[in-house]
């Protein structure tokens, strides 16, 4: 995603002209219960943010799509956690990895991906193998925190009158994270 000239010319200090204030966009953040350490952007040739796309990922992580207009998507994931080169070397042989600047890169069932860690924060880009390696490679290397503009930007709006923070699904407190979609007796 190309991005504005206003969005590039960010200035020197923390505050950014025309942006709003740290204490809205940690608002707008925990509404969405998304961390601001954990909003991360990128560019990438040929697609553009999908808005509606924008989310929580495992507990305060952050997730966005980026589409072309065919319909391609690349995924952007940020959150708490860790990968080592032992991480790579024990991925199955289905879903090989090797390291490789920025970091680590993996394929499997027509997909591939590259995950960067940067301080205590875990990266990943997912595509179709269609989107070619250097292009998705670029689009990680590219990835950085958003700035106050690009915050603005890519955080959900808090709704008018407030309210409750998003519910984000019926995730249980242990195990592997999967939604109870039980029906219960009837159906």
């Amino acid at each position: 995603m190309a991005l504005p000239l206003a969005l590039a010319l960010t200035g020197c200090g923390n505050v950014i002209a025309g942006a709003p204030s740290q204490a809205e966009l940690e608002e707008r953040a925990h509404y969405a219960q998304i961390s601001l350490d954990h909003v991360y952007v990128t560019e990438i040739e040929g697609f553009t943010l999908a808005h509606q796309s924008v989310g929580g990922l495992g507990d305060d992580g952050f997730q966005a799509a980026y589409v072309a207009q065919d319909g391609t998507r690349v995924t952007l994931g940020a959150d708490r956690g860790t990968f080592t080169d032992q991480d790579c070397a024990a991925s199955p042989k289905s879903a090989p990895c090797t390291p490789e600047k920025p970091g680590w890169y993996r394929t499997s069932d027509g997909q591939h991906t590259y995950i960067r860690v940067e301080d205590g924060v875990r990266i990943t880009l997912d595509a179709p193998l269609t989107v070619g390696k250097d292009r998705l490679r670029a689009a990680a290397e590219r990835a950085h925190r958003a700035d106050a503009r690009e915050l603005d930007d890519v955080l959900p709006e808090k709704p008018a009158g407030g309210g409750a923070p998003v519910q984000r699904g019926d995730l249980p407190a242990e195990g592997d994270g999967a939604p109870d979609n039980s029906v219960g007796v009837g159906g």
